[in-house]
């Protein structure tokens, strides 16, 4: 809910800054913006970083009332926080700590867009205003649904196969668990940006959909660089279950360009 109203806050600031930054910009018209200097420049990029740093802390210490919450969820896949064990003194407090900063970084995400975009807004033209203003949403959706496919549908079927290899009892650390947990939903996120990454090279005239089918070799390949990278072990289970996806996103990211021919 609070992550729902303040991308609603911001993105009605957001709409202001379009509106403001399709002004007509001759500088001999009453009203219209001007240019400005490098300093004036420097000076409203400091603004903005400053602006976000502080977003970020205050999300961070709101963060704190529902982390602990958000690391009962992680764990489920895994049966909960009594299928994990801590060893260390401070493991507890380092694990609740990163998952603050996780979880602050994402609730304070629509400040930082809505201050990225009103910095580079004015400068861009109107088609590229267009694009711009239709592929974030793209991108954070996209992303959402690569961390929803890790969630609900790799770590179920990956976990039970790694926690009961040989038949030995697995009690993983809480510390290792959520490391690897948030680092897949990162990693298998960025992962299904890559329809909208290929969508707009292919607007920007740098990769073509031949050049995408005669690279398939190419793409097979680094699917399973990736996929060892990746998963914690090089088991073909593992990195099935993530080479499958990779590669139908790479189909789909032939279409999209074919799309955006």
């Amino acid at each position: 809910m609070i992550i729902c109203d303040t991308i609603l806050f911001y993105g009605s600031h957001v709409m202001e800054e379009i509106a403001s930054s399709e002004a007509p910009q001759n500088a001999s018209q009453p009203g219209t913006m001007q240019a400005l200097t490098l300093p004036e420049h420097f000076n409203e990029l400091r603004k903005r970083l400053l602006i976000i740093v502080i977003g970020l802390v205050v999300a961070v210490l709101v963060s704190f009332a529902f982390a602990e919450r958000a690391i009962q969820l992680l764990a489920e896949p895994i049966g909960g926080l009594e299928s994990l064990q801590s060893i260390e003194v401070t493991e507890n407090m380092g694990v609740f700590m990163k998952v603050s900063l996780l979880s602050g970084f994402i609730l304070s995400l629509p400040l930082t867009l809505y201050e990225i975009i009103a910095y580079i807004v004015p400068g861009l033209k109107p088609q590229e205003r267009k694009w711009l203003f239709i592929s974030i949403p793209a991108f954070f959706f996209m992303f959402v649904a690569g961390v929803v496919f890790s969630y609900w549908v790799m770590l179920p079927a990956a976990l039970p196969f790694l926690t009961q290899f040989l038949g030995v009892t697995t009690t993983p650390r809480l510390s290792n668990y959520i490391g690897f947990v948030t680092n897949l939903m990162f990693w298998i996120g960025l992962i299904f940006e890559t329809p909208l990454v290929m969508f707009l090279l292919t607007k920007l005239h740098i990769v073509t959909p031949k050049l995408l089918l005669k690279g398939w070799r190419i793409a097979v390949i680094a699917s399973a660089v990736l996929a060892a990278m990746i998963t914690p072990t090089v088991d073909p289970v593992n990195m099935a279950l993530l080479m499958g996806p990779m590669l139908g996103l790479y189909l789909l990211s032939v279409l999209m360009s074919v799309f955006a021919q």
